[in-house]
């Protein structure tokens, strides 16, 4: 299955299917220079197949995890391309998940102001989420995501064969992000969770979700309008990952959580259960007013004000401004 997505760069194709891993090289122009930017938590093999697919290719492996997305490693992946000859007419391919892609992604917008990028997403997070849409960061000063640009790949290649390999925590930590989606754009798909077996239904749940990501991306590529959409429980999500103490919890899980308080309650009554299904999070063992504190930093905020995304009906979504003592009390209410 192709997906074409359009942006004010053009446009690009998304190809989902099963064994695509293995046509990278009919996917992808890759009969150039080619950096294969992966990490060590990611079967070597997906970067070999893809290399054996080049004409010149570089594998450059970075630490796994979110510390790998800072300006050190940013340097170093830039003296790789360096050292290697690379020019305006070679690429960057991204093999791994959101920080793989993030990182490679922004190598690419900044190298020479500007080279071919291709990604793909190895865990379900980045399938369904930040694979597409553009957005390319690094964390600086303490802060996730500050210093980026949006630059849209060339194409996305995903293979669901890929998550074959993850720990069943990291598939529900993806899947959180796909239970946002449905919340806010398609009934039918949060029908899914309520009622099917995942696993037999996993490439289903991530065709809905691109094509939700799709279609929001396409309608607001800069994040003014539409596009805050995608940020459905990641205030308090945020909030929970900049706490000291709280780093062993994952991003979905903490989008889990973030979205139990923006709700109403009779959605809320059918989130609980499904979020259990995956084994998500549904409470929380922490101090609130730490976690309000920091959500107050979010970048959401204007003022002693805050727009949220609030879920009254599932399917279908509010962007709301109210006061942060109106947020606070949501939180401390529901968790």
């Amino acid at each position: 299955m192709t997906i074409t997505v359009k942006t004010g760069r053009g446009s690009y194709n998304i190809r989902l299917k099963r064994g695509a891993l293995e046509k990278a090289g009919e996917i992808f122009n890759l009969n150039r220079r080619v950096l294969i930017v992966t990490d060590t938590g990611v079967p070597k093999e997906y970067a070999q197949t893809v290399a054996e697919q080049c004409k010149t290719p570089v594998i450059k492996t970075i630490p796994e995890g979110e510390k790998s997305k800072q300006i050190d490693t940013y340097s170093d992946v830039l003296q790789t391309l360096v050292e290697n000859g690379f020019t305006r007419t070679d690429c960057v391919v991204a093999v791994g998940g959101g920080v793989v892609g993030d990182l490679a992604g922004f190598v690419a917008a900044t190298y020479m102001r500007g080279i071919d990028f291709y990604n793909v997403p190895t865990t379900v997070l980045s399938q369904v989420d930040s694979s597409i849409g553009g957005k390319t960061a690094i964390d600086f000063g303490g802060y996730k995501n500050i210093v980026g640009a949006f630059y849209p790949p060339r194409a996305v290649l995903i293979d669901p064969d890929t998550l074959k390999t993850l720990p069943a925590r990291q598939i529900s930590n993806g899947l959180s992000e796909a239970v946002k989606m449905a919340l806010t754009s398609d009934e039918e798909l949060f029908q899914i969770f309520e009622k099917s077996n995942i696993s037999d239904s996993l490439d289903v749940v991530i065709e809905r979700a691109l094509y939700i990501k799709k279609q929001v991306v396409e309608q607001d590529e800069f994040e003014g309008g539409l596009r805050k959409i995608l940020n459905f429980g990641h205030t308090l999500a945020h909030a929970i990952e900049s706490a000291e103490g709280m780093e062993n919890y994952y991003h979905g899980e903490c989008v889990a959580l973030g979205m139990i308080p923006m709700c109403s309650s009779s959605v809320r009554e059918r989130l609980i259960p499904v979020l259990e299904r995956l084994n998500l999070p549904t409470k929380i063992d922490f101090d609130k007013e730490t976690l309000i504190n920091a959500a107050s930093h979010d970048k959401k905020m204007s003022g002693d004000s805050i727009t949220v995304v609030y879920v009254k009906t599932a399917g279908s979504f509010e962007l709301k401004k109210i006061s942060f003592s109106e947020y606070a009390d949501m939180i401390r209410q529901v968790l």
